[in-house]
């Protein structure tokens, strides 16, 4: 690889001790609680781990991060030299956001990893220079516009890595390619793939899956980032070779200092990246040529040495002509030098708006509201905006959107509008909120509420046969189980249920001395309770009590089960007194001899 002279100093460190470096970073991120031992998923604990063995050649050159200073005083403070810093860490719109999306959702379901974006952010810099590589661009939802796909992996100068997809993601039925953004080989992302973009598909071309499924990769096995010894193992479980832990955390380290440009995407036409047949599609690089993020402007484009077009030599005047003489013209004022009309830039959203009457959604427990959020999109002129990415989020206790997740993202359409779908309440009662972001953009969120109630009960009734009798010292046979009914007989979902034992008049509760006798629940604490609060009646209108216990009391009791509308149905109960073992026959006197 051919190293700029700018970067020749970044270079030589990568002779530097890893660990001191690992440690650093993690120093950053905070104190690690108890560790999680590795487990079987850890691909660091599998040394015949295909991702880990060569796969290409990946861009180890280290970011030039030199202070300003005055031409011909390197590394001296003073006006006069570009910010290279800046353009060092500049990352374009949509890869920033795709890895700050990625280590949140990894917080949110691998909380012991402590994923950072910025390690998520080395990994893709090192490898593609976030999706750039070979002048491949992203769509308005993140993928590129073309395969970004390594050599093929017929241990010619790599690993031998025979077809593990069929072909499906790098065109190859013969040996695997590493493919995408983040350059996941096609066993490793059936096995750890992700959606990350909401759209119900994991696709490795797409920066938003390739950056989610890069976290889960890094985190498999219980590691934990904020330890230097985990974060070491997950990068070479990526790329078995120091010097590319080297890259990758000098590239953190860099993201880390906080000065990341977020820098227009260059937008690219989808063109399915379905690569097809057997032979590369174009799009990979040879095995001579890094893998990884190596600029193809550094080749000159046009003519080869073999097809560079040769001087014409002048033809000899025919004999007995007369050599023309030009016409001599006045001389004329130079043209001025045309000046390119700069590029109009790409429209950006600059405002986000609900469409719809504003009102308060209600609905009932376990039912979906008939409201949906929609919003428009508007660009600085306020003309309505298409193919912007709107991203939906929906909280509240139990709710999710009718494809059972609690986020999606939707691309506006040509009105600028994009809707989510349906949204089915919990089954408790409470508030729903929907909010809607555009992917990309700092803009206010829209918010929608909602309302969650329950039916009006009006009937308790009993579920099965239970067995009404119980030995002392034992337990009730069967579970009480119980259906809440509205007057209509339709299911009551969410219905908070009490139950009560009382002593037989069905109203005094069952205790002597301020604790619970006779029959008795469990309560949250463990302890005797003769009053419990059961639960909600589930999405059948149904509820069952846990088990009801016995203690040396025998007699009468009532069980009460009693709605939050004030609705009862009680149980007469029975403990039955205690067995007296028949005496023992008396002992026989046997006579003397």
């Amino acid at each position: 690889m051919k190293i700029l002279p700018t970067r020749a100093a970044s270079v030589s460190r990568q002779g530097l001790c890893t660990a001191l470096l690992v440690a650093s970073l993690t120093a950053a991120v905070g104190v690690s609680p108890p560790h999680n031992t590795a487990d079987a998923d850890d691909p660091a604990k599998d040394p015949k781990n295909p991702q880990g063995m060569p796969h290409g050649t990946p861009n180890l050159t280290l970011p030039d991060l030199r202070p300003n200073g005055r031409p011909g005083l390197p590394g001296a403070s003073g006006p006069g030299k570009e910010d290279t810093k800046d353009a060092a860490t500049g990352i374009p719109a949509t890869a920033l956001d795709a890895y700050r999306k990625a280590a949140q959702r990894a917080a949110a379901d691998m909380p012991g990893c402590h994923m950072p974006w910025e390690l998520i952010a080395g990994i893709g810099q090192v490898e593609t220079q976030h999706a750039t590589y070979n002048g491949a661009r992203m769509t308005a939802d993140g993928t590129t516009d073309k395969p970004i796909l390594g050599p093929q992996l017929d241990g010619n100068g790599f690993a031998t890595v025979k077809d593990t997809d069929q072909g499906l993601w790098d065109g190859d039925t013969v040996y695997d390619k590493a493919v995408g953004p983040t350059q996941f080989l096609p066993s490793t992302w059936a096995q750890y793939g992700a959606d990350g973009n909401g759209d119900g598909v994991k696709n490795p071309n797409n920066i938003y899956d390739a950056a989610l499924g890069t976290a889960k990769y890094l985190c498999a096995g219980g590691k934990d980032m904020n330890r230097p010894e985990d974060l070491d193992r997950a990068i070479l479980s990526y790329n078995n070779s120091r010097s590319y832990v080297n890259a990758v955390t000098e590239w953190m380290r860099a993201y880390r200092q906080g000065n990341v440009p977020s820098l227009p995407d260059r937008t690219g036409v989808p063109s399915g990246n379905a690569p097809a047949g057997n032979a590369p599609s174009g799009n990979a690089p040879s095995r001579n040529v890094p893998s990884g993020s190596v600029p193809s402007g550094n080749t000159p484009s046009g003519n080869s040495p073999s097809t560079k077009p040769q001087p014409s030599k002048p033809v000899p005047p025919s004999p007995g002509t007369k050599p023309s003489t030009p016409p001599t013209k006045p001389p004329t004022k130079p043209e001025e030098p045309h000046k390119p009309t700069p590029p109009t830039p790409p429209a950006q959203a600059n405002r986000l708006e609900p469409v719809g009457d504003g009102k308060a959604w209600a609905t009932s427990a376990g039912e979906t509201f008939k409201e949906r959020a929609r919003v428009l999109v508007k660009d600085k002129s306020g003309k309505p905006m298409a193919g912007a990415r709107v991203r939906f989020v929906v909280s509240g206790d139990g709710a999710a959107f009718t494809d059972g997740s609690t986020e999606l993202t939707v691309t506006t359409g040509k009105d600028g509008t994009a809707e989510a779908l349906p949204v089915v309440a919990g089954l408790k009662i409470g508030k729903v909120k929907v909010a809607a972001t555009v992917v990309g953009r700092d803009l206010p969120a829209v918010e929608f509420a909602g309302t969650v109630s329950v039916l009006a009960a009006e009937q308790v009734v009993v579920v099965g046969e239970p067995k009404l009798q119980a030995d002392p010292n034992s337990a009730f046979a069967d579970r009480f189980t119980v259906k809440v009914l509205t007057k209509d007989g339709k299911d009551v979902v969410g219905s908070a249920i009490t139950a009560t034992v009382t002593k037989a008049d069905g109203t005094t509760p069952a205790t002597e001395a301020g604790k619970a006798i006779g029959p008795y629940f469990k309560g949250p604490d463990g302890k005797r309770t003769w009053r419990l609060e059961a639960g909600t009646t589930d999405k059948d209108g149904v509820l069952a009590l846990p088990t009801l216990l016995t203690d040396g009391k025998s007699g009468e009791y009532v069980l009460n089960v009693t709605t939050a509308d004030g609705k009862v149905r009680s149980f007469r109960l029975t403990v039955k007194a205690p067995t007296v073992p028949p005496p023992a026959p008396a002992a026989t006197a046997t006579p003397k001899a």
